[in-house]
């Protein structure tokens, strides 16, 4: 069977690791020319010398921060030079930090402004141009199941990347004309560095072990266990191929049934 991304090249944001990683990782296992951004370069080289020994495609890496604009435009402008042509981005970042609203102050907030939705305004800015011009496109933002039912010490989360995931589907309409699609993925309880981390900090705060907050956590999920990484970039691959070229506006949890919502 035909590799479903053969040929395209794919930008990964905030793929050094976690869930970005994966991403990157599943698309160049289905044939894409992987192109990967994030702030830690020797992170980035080991990561990209990784996949493409897995992978056997070309995979090229630039230096990114989603708050800097100028490092996005370089960054995509790397990507260009060296494939040629953008069929799919992905966008994606850390989460900002945990707290509750009154331990927030205004740097805090404007902070997660710049991160999250800043952050996803202007990576797919600066893609669009180019793949307005081929009309054709898949762009993919990874958010949080906070979007739908918020998360307890995320606030900044919930809120910015609710965000994200309305600009998402505004954009969705306004682009279908050119032929480019544009999907959120929303992550659960994921085992990745920063579940990790958000894990100890309840762990700290209830006084129990983190061992007992992922139990209670895996008691919430149906499927009885936390999701691995490459189960997201799997549909983040498909998502990005032209098998799901009928698939635009739509918002899928990656939760192993944790969300209650039906909407």
């Amino acid at each position: 069977m035909q590799s479903i991304l053969k040929d395209k090249t794919i930008l990964v944001a905030g793929a050094s690791q976690g869930l970005g990683y994966a991403v990157a990782q599943s698309s160049a296992l289905e044939g894409a020319n992987v192109f990967i951004g994030s702030r830690d370069e020797e992170k980035l080289k080991i990561s990209s010398m990784l996949i493409a020994k897995e992978s056997g495609v070309n995979v090229g890496y630039g230096v990114l921060d989603v708050t800097q604009p100028k490092l996005i435009k370089n960054w995509v402008e790397a990507a260009l030079e060296q494939f040629g042509s953008i069929d799919g981005l992905v966008v994606n970042a850390g989460g900002p930090p945990a707290g509750m609203f009154n331990t927030l102050s205004d740097d805090d907030w404007q902070a997660a402004f710049e991160l999250s939705l800043m952050g996803a305004v202007r990576l797919i800015r600066e893609v669009l141009p180019t793949m307005q011009k081929a009309s054709k496109g898949s762009i993919i933002t990874i958010t949080s199941v906070s979007v739908k039912e918020p998360i307890d010490m995320l606030l900044l989360s919930n809120v910015f990347r609710s965000g994200v995931t309305s600009l998402a589907k505004s954009l969705s309409r306004n682009l279908a004309s050119y032929n480019i699609r544009i999907n959120n993925i929303l992550p659960g309880r994921i085992d990745t560095e920063r579940v990790n981390h958000l894990d100890s900090l309840i762990a700290e705060d209830k006084g129990i072990s983190i061992s007992e907050v992922r139990s209670s956590f895996q008691e919430q999920i149906p499927l009885s266990r936390y999701g691995k990484p490459e189960e997201l970039g799997n549909l983040a691959a498909f998502l990005l191929s032209d098998r799901a070229s009928f698939i635009t506006g739509t918002t899928i949890p990656v939760d192993g049934g944790m969300l209650k919502t039906t909407w």
